[in-house]
């Protein structure tokens, strides 16, 4: 798999940052509620919340959480503080640019814990547009490679239409334009083929390199703790690491 999607591959690959399932839900619930909230409460006219969805019913999540995170997003439910998304942008160690989406009921919370991470964690939280120029939006479809192979994901990909088709380890990815992804998602699902994962992400224009062991552990370490916090949804970076340094920092 390409040098951008590394990060990518250090989660899937390390598994889940946030293995207790009362955090796994939380960050759930407030992915189907901004979803609801900017889309509409119907999954069938909100890709965003259908997925959301199914990501919450395959880690689990009782329907009753769902419908009531659905009733919040879109005004039904007043339950507590409103929850909005926002985006925080940085550089972390080696000058490593990062991209963070949240969801969050106090703005002012998130961002200095956000900031006290950066500074402890060798980096800095830097303004809006800082680093968000450094990368294009995509579509990312994930797949088991055990599951299918990269001959058996590129046929239906790139019949449905999608841009390209990389594999690296135990992952296939199949990357799509913004607006296709859910098309293509839908390709794979009728000929039996489900995703791991269908969602937007981001594409560093030029990714970064980092050779140096020493940088790569602070990297990698700040940003398992910025994708630990509750409110983070999503990170996203312009670092490339080789796969030699990659298995050292992660042993």
């Amino acid at each position: 798999m390409s040098g951008h999607n590394k990060w990518s591959k250090v989660k899937h690959t390390k598994g889940p940052l946030d293995a207790k399932r009362g955090k796994v839900f939380s960050k759930l619930i407030k992915e189907i509620t901004v979803a609801a909230k900017m889309g509409g409460g119907d999954p069938d006219g909100n890709p965003r919340l259908r997925q959301a969805i199914l990501e919450a019913k395959t880690s689990s999540m009782p329907k009753d959480n769902i419908e009531r995170a659905i009733k919040k997003g879109t005004g039904e439910l007043q339950d507590g503080a409103a929850i909005e998304s926002f985006t925080y942008e940085g550089y972390g160690p080696g000058g490593v640019a990062i991209l963070i989406e949240t969801a969050t009921d106090n703005k002012n919370r998130t961002v200095s814990e956000l900031r006290s991470m950066f500074k402890n964690g060798g980096g800095a939280l830097g303004e809006e547009g800082s680093v968000a120029w450094m990368f294009e939006p995509y579509g990312q479809i994930l797949f088991d490679a055990k599951q299918h192979s990269e001959d058996q994901v590129m046929e239906v990909a790139l019949e449905a239409g999608a841009q390209d088709v990389s594999a690296a380890e135990d992952l296939v990815e199949v990357r799509t334009g913004t607006t296709d992804i859910y098309k293509v998602k839908d390709a794979f699902e009728k000929v039996g083929m489900h995703p791991t994962s269908a969602t937007l992400s981001f594409l560093p224009k030029t990714p970064l390199d980092v050779e140096d062991k020493a940088v790569a552990s602070k990297l990698l370490a700040l940003l398992h703790n910025v994708e630990d916090h509750d409110d983070v949804q999503k990170v996203h970076t312009n670092m490339h690491l080789s796969d030699e340094l990659l298995a050292q920092v992660s042993s």
